[in-house]
């Protein structure tokens, strides 16, 4: 007999080798119809696998992240053996669960298009109604390779000869397909009910590598129940009228020209004022918070990032090139070195620390075409970067500082939800540095963390290579999820560069560097902006925040006296004088979103007053146009000067 602990503390005693699915039927047969896989002291396996030691036992449904990961995984093996029974002939490579669903790459002489997704998808829908039985068995490597070959598998057959000689070749059955997979799966394609949608097809180089062939992707979304399936369509359609690309256009924020400079923003002149205002915000509140401030080349010598080990670790990444007398210099793609070098200029004292150094430094680092997208992801953006420098015993309280300035924040954005994780150190041939000062470093960023309340998830293995990170994760108005600041602690830098501080001892230390970004870039953090408030910016950040729109031209001298007056006010106004009719104004500077449209006749000339139009309101409310501008003059400045 062995002992199952479950979940809940309790215990039960069962015959060695039991199997999961006889655990879940004596918890409830409730428990055992929603069951898709168990785990086992930690470790993932299907139901029908033997436990055979004491153990913690776990029963996964697909209301927990790992079941409905699983689930995923299942429903991409229903969807590659669909394929295959439509049209035989196509090869299956890979098919992993995703975010929000799971892809597939076929190789086939014709590409997919969406109008065979309807077909795809009933057939899907048959072999869940099959509700074949998925089944896992293992091979020797050489019979696993000559398995597939048999079938004209060559892509499956490469990937089992590229694992090592001892590796267990696993397998998984369902009906008349068999796929290469370690698993584990639900235990029947019955299992994954039909809440599933394919959603759009891509070109794949084979193992991502653009010197091989190009594969067909076939991208899907797949979710617990219909429910869950509607609500993420919902968030989709939601998403397409948010995106930032479109609102950017509308709204004649930016442009970006794919021939002459990918990956490289083109600002117009009220893009830009929002960009700079974002820097204004950052740097008021940075001023407030004991920082200052730096500007460094962006051009420098290849050495720097040699030492720092950016040149070894990212520089097929970097921009470089050689000048007439053989040097070679990097455009740079981070901020660390040339901060490091002012550090160095000066001797410091333990009394000049904590010292805070920012910098909105450009950088540039070379993303492949498929993967740039708007503003969220570029060749070359600006970084709100910091880098503090700090004790050993001032390291905890640095962090705790920040991250309480990154709250006060996102706060002032709107983002009230944030998910905090802690990158831990990736595999050693990643990262740079002894075991002992990433243990004391990583230990540092969870005591600043748990002392202090601050809740957390361990993101393992996912720290930048030179120290451990947090991240912040800011959820959106439809939901989604959007990763910004960081910060990061940093013992090996100031070793590379041999930057020291003279102690109250008299001797020389060697001070701890934290990095940290809190908007990320800006211009990321601009796109998240836009689609979160889906254009409709508050007052204090928009680039135009009044529209004067006189009903007729008659009246183009009182609206041009309101303009001058907002102004004089420090607030951002224009007036349409265009021989238009009003309605067709009020659209198209809605269209625009401009927050505040201020229509004018004879009424409020006479009055001294204003017709005021919100963005997103048919309601009109007629103001003084003294109130009007007092009004505005508070909404319109920056939350923290509020306060």
């Amino acid at each position: 007999m062995i002992k199952i602990s479950l979940p809940d503390g309790s215990k039960m005693e069962m015959a060695e080798g039991v199997k999961g699915i006889d655990v879940a039927l004596a918890i409830s047969a409730g428990l055992a119809k929603a069951a898709l896989a168990v785990k086992v002291n930690d470790k993932l396996q299907d139901l029908s696998t033997p436990i055979t030691t004491d153990a913690t036992v776990t029963i996964i449904t697909s209301k927990d992240k790992d079941g409905l990961h699983i689930l995923r995984h299942s429903t991409s093996h229903i969807m590659a053996e669909a394929v295959k029974e439509l049209w035989p002939d196509v090869q299956v490579t890979i098919g992993p669960a995703i975010d929000n669903g799971f892809y597939y790459d076929f190789a086939r002489e014709t590409p997919f298009t969406v109008e065979d997704f309807e077909k795809i998808e009933a057939k899907m829908h048959e072999i869940v109604k099959r509700d074949e039985k998925i089944e896992r068995f293992v091979l020797p490597r050489n019979e696993a390779i000559k398995f597939f070959e048999d079938k004209g598998e060559k892509y499956k057959a490469e990937i089992i000869r590229d694992l090592p000689e001892d590796e267990t070749i696993s397998l998984y059955r369902q009906g008349d397909f068999t796929d290469l997979c370690r698993g584990p799966h639900v235990p029947s394609t019955g299992k994954v009910g039909d809440a599933f949608k394919l959603m759009k097809v891509a070109g794949a180089y084979w193992r991502g590598d653009s010197n091989n062939e190009m594969l067909q992707r076939i991208y899907a979304t797949a979710w617990a129940d219909k429910k869950d399936l509607k609500t993420y369509l919902d968030m989709l359609e939601e998403a397409a009228k948010r995106d930032h690309r479109k609102l950017g256009k509308e709204m004649d924020l930016f442009h970006f020209e794919p021939e002459y400079a990918p990956g490289a923003v083109f600002w117009h002149d009220k893009g830009y004022k929002i960009y700079r205002k974002l820097i204004e915000y950052m740097r008021n509140r940075q001023q407030n918070n004991g920082y200052v401030e730096i500007s460094t080349p962006r051009v420098m010598d290849r050495v720097l990032w040699e030492t720092s080990g950016h040149w070894d670790k990212y520089g097929a990444h970097n921009y470089s090139g050689q000048t007439e007398d053989k040097k070679w210099f990097c455009i740079k793609p981070m901020n660390c070195p040339g901060c490091l070098l002012v550090y160095k200029q000066g001797i410091k004292s333990y009394r000049d620390l904590p010292l805070r150094i920012a910098e909105f430094g450009k950088v540039n680092r070379y993303e492949a075409s498929g993967a740039l997208m708007g503003l969220m992801r570029v060749r070359e953006f600006t970084q709100d970067d910091a880098h503090i420098f700090c004790t050993l015993e001032q390291m905890e309280e640095e962090c705790i500082t920040t991250l309480k300035l990154i709250f006060d924040i996102y706060k002032d954005f709107g983002f009230e939800d944030v998910k905090i994780y802690l990158s831990t150190r990736p595999d050693s041939i990643y990262r740079i540095g002894s075991d002992e000062v990433w243990d004391l470093c990583e230990n540092s960023l969870a005591n600043a963390l748990t002392r202090h309340g601050y809740k957390y998830e361990i993101n393992p293995g996912e720290g930048a290579f030179y120290g451990p990170k947090l991240e912040f994760i800011l959820k959106d108005a439809i939901g989604r999820e959007w990763q910004c600041g960081t910060i990061q602690v940093d013992m090996n830098l100031p070793e590379r560069f041999d930057i020291s501080y003279i102690g109250e001892d008299g001797e020389k230390h060697r001070p701890v560097m934290l990095h940290r970004a809190l908007f990320g870039s800006i211009e990321r953090f601009l796109g998240i902006l836009i689609e979160n408030h889906a254009g409709k910016l508050p007052l204090w950040l928009s680039p135009l925040q009044v529209m004067v729109a006189p009903i007729v031209s008659e009246f183009d001298d009182y609206a041009n006296e309101v303009v001058k007056t907002l102004r004089q006010a420090g607030l951002s106004a224009e007036a349409d004088l265009r021989n238009e009719k009003i309605n067709y104004k009020v659209r198209e500077h809605s269209l625009a979103k401009v927050p505040v449209i201020a229509v004018v006749g004879a009424k409020e000339r006479d009055t001294k007053s204003v017709t005021v139009r919100r963005l997103g309101s048919e309601k009109q409310e007629v103001m003084s146009l003294d109130e009007f501008v007092k009004a505005l003059k508070v909404e319109a400045t920056m939350p923290h000067l509020g306060e």
